[in-house]
């Protein structure tokens, strides 16, 4: 059996925001109670890089340009933008990855989000909050084929500071559902399965991270993300774990965070043209 020996993924975040913000991700992944203050604003600039599976070659590049306003004191709205690159090649995986791949940054997606508070970690004992985000995409980030996609993020969201606010810990809970279809792919081999019927996810998501500030503006910590997903006709057709660490700067008018996020562990398996077992 083979199993991807890494996948990494640098996640920077830069926003801009109009007044003192609230709503400042201090991990790449697991998201915040807090909302924006009434009236403020904030843009983000999100890039991912995705590395390796194992074998062949591998890298994929996600960029999300997000605009979020405070409508309330604890209901904030967003929209977002999203581009995609991709250079794969050697790697052929049935259902998954059919054949070498290679552009630069296009446009792939476009989404709308909410969040609401209901308690905030900063005035009450405990925060909490929802969060919901609806994304329609044509482009598929894994494979870099055509796919459309339209999938609906739902997030239970529980934060808790320590120490005065010098230590933070947030948790996520939640399911992402999926309709999806994959566009026909030229000159396959007779015999590879790329499935182009429509089909159906829903996806699992648990989530945790604790941030320490050890100097002013600057926060240290670690996050984790646990996923499992089940298709259509397969049933449970991957499950990931992530873990890794994140650093967070934050001024007075902007702020930016990096999270290295490595897969510790994951399956199910698929084969390979080559006859080798491959857990995606």
């Amino acid at each position: 059996m083979r199993k991807n020996k890494l996948m990494l993924v640098i996640f920077v975040i830069f926003s801009f925001a109009s007044v003192t913000k609230a709503d400042e991700n201090l991990f790449g992944y697991v998201r915040g109670a807090e909302p924006l203050p009434d009236g403020s604003w904030e843009l983000y600039q999100v890039t991912t890089q995705r590395n390796d599976k194992g074998q062949g070659k591998y890298t994929a590049i996600d960029s999300e340009t997000e605009a979020e306003y405070g409508v309330t004191d604890k209901f904030t709205v967003a929209g977002s933008f999203s581009m995609q690159s991709i250079d794969t090649s050697g790697v052929y995986i049935d259902g998954y990855l059919p054949k070498d791949e290679k552009y630069s940054l296009r446009p792939s997606g476009l989404g709308v989000a909410m969040k609401y508070n209901f308690l905030s970690p900063a005035k009450d004992d405990i925060g909490v909050a929802s969060y919901l985000k609806l994304e329609y995409s044509w482009l598929d980030p894994h494979s870099g084929q055509e796919k459309d996609t339209t999938s609906l993020k739902l997030l239970g969201i529980v934060q808790k500071y320590y120490l005065e606010g010098e230590m933070i810990w947030s948790t996520n809970f939640g399911v992402e559902t999926t309709y999806a279809h994959r566009k026909e792919v030229d000159d396959l081999p007779e015999d590879f399965d790329w499935p182009e019927d429509p089909e159906m996810e829903i996806e699992a998501i648990v989530g945790t991270g604790l941030s320490y500030r050890f100097k002013p503006k600057w926060f240290i910590g670690g996050e984790t993300m646990f996923e499992t997903e089940y298709e259509t006709e397969i049933g449970q057709e991957r499950w990931t774990v992530f873990v890794g660490p994140s650093l967070h700067y934050g001024s007075e008018k902007w702020w930016s965070t990096l999270t290295y996020f490595e897969q510790a562990r994951g399956g199910r398996e698929k084969v390979l043209e080559c006859g080798e077992n491959f857990v995606v």
